[in-house]
């Protein structure tokens, strides 16, 4: 495997540089998941027969502090990149714990959120809206668990091989996820809870 020392680590072998196309690919189809639900979501959003409408059932302190902990992580996950760009291993590990972190703290407030909705009556079979909803948050909060765990294996990766060609691309790749996630988020945060709530 020949390595460029003038770029990046994980941009430094061919192979590299193609996993990062590939994932980009993989991202684009990504994007049209997530732009299928939101399809679904502002189809359903007004069908809500006898259940609750999203201004009754959203509540915003829960949604800010999502919103917070999800984009807080993704400065921490820059951070990550930075150190690992300057190989610094031990503050790389540390932005990644640090953003894994975050992003166990977003599930348990969307456990939460999820649990709040069943107990007012909002759940996946009480109407098309909360179907709709509870399928795109959800979709949104598995990507986040896979996220967790992916994010973990990698630790462990850079923990026993330090910072290589091949844990500098999977750090970076993962990175662009998570980055990918947040920007969902944004989404989410602004065209289902904050309309959601007028």
């Amino acid at each position: 495997m020949k390595v460029d020392n003038s770029l990046p680590l994980e941009y430094s072998t061919e192979e590299n540089n193609l996993k990062i196309l590939g994932f980009w690919i993989f991202i684009g189809a990504e994007i049209m998941l997530f732009a299928t639900l939101f399809t679904a979501y502002f189809t359903l959003e007004n069908r809500i027969g006898n259940g609750p409408s999203g201004a009754e059932i959203f509540e915003i302190t829960p949604v800010l502090i999502e919103t917070i902990l999800l984009l807080t992580s993704s400065f921490t996950i820059g951070l990550g990149i930075h150190a690992m760009r300057l190989n610094k291993k031990k503050a790389t590990m540390g932005f990644f714990i640090i953003t894994l972190i975050l992003g166990a703290a977003f599930l348990g407030v969307e456990i939460y959120e999820f649990t709040h909705y069943v107990h007012v009556g909002a759940g996946l079979q009480t109407s098309a809206f909360t179907a709709a909803l509870l399928t795109t948050l959800g979709t949104h909060g598995l990507h986040v668990t896979l996220g967790l765990f992916w994010g973990l294996f990698i630790l462990i990766q850079i923990k026993k091989r330090g910072l290589t060609p091949e844990t500098a691309n999977k750090s970076f790749i993962f990175s662009l996820y998570w980055h990918f996630l947040d920007i969902i988020w944004i989404f989410i945060f602004s065209f289902i809870y904050l309309k959601g709530m007028m």
